[in-house]
């Protein structure tokens, strides 16, 4: 099979290397698309790396059809269309999933769209849902709001009733937020973000993947009681916080990763987003949006998509 292969400052090419049989638990997938996430470029640039007994290859979530399964698995069979949440190797014509990350496509998919959705809607769920326990009438503030992990968390916020605010660094950027479900998109390079949500109530859930300055601001726009999740640090990982603030508005200052977690954390998150989200999207409320599509060879490009920040929505390689 081909695979993408990655070394330091060398670009992403194609290998051909033995086709990989599926141990008890686990299934092969042919796949058809794998999503590209902000991940795999950290982990390319030595920064996030892939736990052990992971694979090396980049790829953290695919859609196929179930080529072959190991012992002891029950719920699929081969010929079954599946997405799947990896450890890695999704960039690759065939890929390894632990049975309890894998579920159906959603009815009404394409295999494109299904592929950029497990990384993407296991984040949302554990951190939005999860460690922010947001609340339907509650306000989430979610900034990259054009970002694949935005757009998702705009609709998966509004299918649970709450309010949504986003930044996003472009007009129509913030558009795209607002046709999605956000109440008001604020433009972070003209408008002062903080300030806004101030004016507009506050945010009792704020989902930050930019980290450094904008902490401080996170806690001053919350309202008492509220809860900043971090899922990353775009402007880095240090951050002046005034403790007083979080003390008195009794505030939760939290943050996760997701490929960390162990095969049964992630199998229990797999059922919560499929008995939840799964349904939001076979009626219509939650729908990936795909910014563009690359061949797998293509894979190089397809990464300076995505660290271009030109992109919104997903992009996604096509096996």
């Amino acid at each position: 099979m081909r695979k993408i292969i990655h070394g330091p400052g060398t670009p992403l090419s194609l290998a051909v290397v033995a086709r990989p049989e599926p141990g008890a638990g686990e299934i092969l997938i042919k796949v058809a698309a794998a999503g590209v996430n902000r991940p795999d470029l950290m982990q390319r640039a030595g920064l996030y790396p892939p736990p052990p007994g992971a694979p090396e290859t980049l790829g953290l979530e695919v859609a196929g059809e179930v080529a072959s399964v190991g012992a002891g698995v029950t719920r699929w069979k081969e010929g079954d269309q599946v997405c799947a949440l990896l450890a890695g190797g999704g960039y690759a014509e065939y890929a390894l999933a632990n049975e309890g990350t894998v579920l159906p496509i959603p009815h009404g998919l394409t295999m494109i769209e299904a592929a950029a959705l497990p990384e993407t809607v296991f984040t949302v769920w554990a951190n939005v849902f999860e460690a922010g326990a947001l609340k339907p009438k509650e306000t989430l503030l979610v900034h990259g709001g054009a970002s694949g992990i935005g757009t998702t968390a705009i609709q998966m916020a509004k299918a649970h009733g709450a309010r949504v605010f986003a930044t996003a660094g472009d007009a129509a950027k913030c558009a795209l937020a607002e046709k999605l479900g956000a109440a008001r998109a604020i433009n972070y390079r003209t408008e002062d973000f903080e300030a806004e949500v101030r004016d507009l109530g506050g945010a009792d859930v704020v989902l930050d993947m930019v980290g450094g300055p904008y902490v401080q601001k996170n806690l001053n726009l919350l309202n008492d009681g509220g809860r900043c999740v971090m899922i990353a640090f775009l402007q880095g990982p240090q951050a002046d916080v005034s403790l007083i603030r979080l003390m008195l508005k009794r505030l939760t200052l939290t943050g996760s990763t997701l490929r960390s977690r162990s095969k049964q954390e992630k199998a229990r998150i797999a059922r919560e987003v499929e008995r939840v989200v799964w349904p939001w999207i076979e009626a219509g409320k939650v729908r990936p949006v795909i910014d563009s599509t690359f061949p797998l060879a293509d894979a190089e490009a397809a990464h300076a998509r995505l660290q271009s920040g030109a992109h919104a929505g997903k992009v996604v390689l096509v096996a």
